[in-house]
């Protein structure tokens, strides 16, 4: 049998064909069985979600205001015993502080630069952890990261904010607020006079109506 093997003819085209579709068969049934390999070992095959946590990303605030921080998540499983964890990166070189905590009820900062200064006014059923720092001040330019975890959805990425603390607002949300003031007033402003022409209309048509009636009275009467 061996024999008959080394001898084969390698150049005929039908052994060079035959060759080269078992080599593609080969691969193609190589990627799938990697494909469903990976799949069977990742995690959400073996029921372990990932959750996802978004936020505002890039935050300015006026020294001395309050500024609402963002974050809300999606989980593949239904919420049970949640945690929610606020920490604060300051600007530069410094360690790591933990800024707010909630399992089962929010637990404020007893300590540190955010001692009374945190409110929580997220909605665990509307999937919301976002929180309000009060009256910011300029240390605490810096990076805050809101990480969610919903057993056993534990894994998954760490939303961040970076909070810039300014001493006026920037020109761009200045202007931005000037327009919606001003074209809130437009808005009324147009409603206004269309309510107005609106009514004149009405008007004009009743008296011209009324006056109408007026003379086919008068005409009765004369006729009569």
């Amino acid at each position: 049998m061996f024999s008959l093997f080394f001898s084969c003819n390698y150049n005929s085209p039908s052994l060079k064909f035959s060759l080269s579709l078992s080599l593609i068969f080969f691969i193609f049934f190589s990627v799938s069985l990697f494909r469903h390999l990976s799949l069977l070992f990742s995690p959400g095959w073996l029921g372990v979600g990932a959750m996802r946590v978004y936020t505002s990303g890039r935050v300015e605030a006026v020294n001395g205001t309050d500024v609402r921080l963002k974050c809300t998540f999606q989980s593949s499983h239904p919420i049970q015993s949640i945690t929610i964890s606020w920490s604060f990166r300051p600007l530069g070189q410094g360690p790591v502080e933990s800024v707010f905590y909630y399992y089962e009820r929010p637990y404020l900062p007893t300590e540190g630069r955010f001692r009374k200064k945190v409110s929580w006014v997220g909605d665990i059923s509307s999937w919301d952890a976002s929180i309000i720092v009060r009256s910011v001040l300029f240390s605490y330019n810096g990076t805050f990261s809101c990480q969610v975890k919903n057993p056993p959805d534990v894994h998954g990425n760490v939303g961040e904010v970076q909070l810039r603390v300014v001493t006026t607002a920037s020109f761009s949300e200045i202007v931005i607020l000037t327009v919606a003031i001003g074209g809130a007033v437009l808005l009324i402003i147009i409603v206004l006079i269309t309510v107005m022409f609106v009514r004149r209309c009405r008007n004009a048509e009743q008296m011209e109506c009324e006056r109408t009636t007026l003379r086919r009275d008068q005409k009765d009467l004369v006729v009569w």
